[in-house]
């Protein structure tokens, strides 16, 4: 039964988002061209627009791309859930498989790896949805066309450029939608700063408690005193990858402007 949900939900976790953000957004863009067409000139008329509340065309996308982070962040949540649950079957099963063969062993401990692979992509992909959805503005910016603009849409993203090089000094002449665009994008970067900081604590917590099972395992017990020793090694090793991240965001939410101005110069 768990295989069969984790089968279905990764096709699910592709094709679900846009339809169903499009039913409860009030309407989609027919695709991701059509999404990014609406987007850059509805971005135009926000940049020229001198207020800080989006225009109708923007608010509409914005909404729309927060709902579509919302659903991908539920399946991907429910993918997780699911594997981790599968995980930790297989893996009992691995430890009582004395009786088994080598070959049943050897395909138990692979399938339970694979699973547990899939588990640690299942939670950034938890983590970045989520992100997305608390920040649809900044994470809808990826989608601009910042490599090769034209028309309208190149003037307005050079001026966008030259209001970040010098933010924030840049006194009254700092346009409304640039301060919202720094507000977000700080917004944008706390979540997965928080988020890392989370799963961090957690990786540590789980590194701690499988070496202490692993001293606790008698010593003829091998196979089980090397799953805990791997689980160990590994979790400890995922966690000093989450801290980077958590650092690299934190820093990047006290100044955002420079990592903003980065991406609107085509760094990332």
């Amino acid at each position: 039964m768990l295989g069969a949900l984790a089968t279905a939900l990764v096709p699910a976790f592709v094709l679900a988002p846009r339809p169903l953000a499009a039913s409860t957004s009030g309407g989609g863009f027919g695709g991701q061209q059509g999404l990014i067409d609406s987007l850059s000139k509805s971005f135009v008329d926000y940049w020229s627009s001198g207020d800080r509340t989006f225009p109708p065309g923007l608010e509409r996308a914005v909404d729309y791309w927060r709902h579509y982070h919302v659903v991908k962040a539920v399946i991907a949540a429910m993918l997780l859930a699911v594997l981790i649950a599968l995980g930790a079957l297989l893996w009992k099963a691995f430890l009582r498989a004395g009786g088994l063969g080598a070959a049943s062993r050897f395909a138990l401990a692979s399938a339970a790896a694979v699973v547990t692979a899939l588990a640690v992509f299942s939670s950034a992909m938890v983590m970045a949805n989520i992100q997305g959805a608390t920040a649809p503005f900044s994470s809808l910016l990826s989608m601009l066309p910042v490599h090769a603009p034209h028309g309208e849409l190149a003037d307005t993203l050079h001026q966008v450029r030259q209001h970040l090089a010098d933010y924030p000094n840049t006194g009254d002449r700092t346009p409304p939608a640039l301060e919202v665009m720094v507000s977000d994008f700080s917004r944008y970067h706390a979540v997965i700063a928080v988020a890392a900081t989370t799963v961090a604590v957690v990786l540590i917590g789980m590194s701690a408690v499988s070496w202490r099972r692993s001293a606790r395992t008698g010593a003829s017990d091998r196979r089980t005193r090397r799953v805990f020793r791997s689980f160990g090694l590994v979790s400890a090793l995922l966690s000093l990858v989450v801290i980077v991240v958590a650092v690299a965001n934190t820093t990047t939410t006290a100044d955002p402007a420079p990592a903003l101005l980065a991406f609107f110069e085509g760094g990332w």
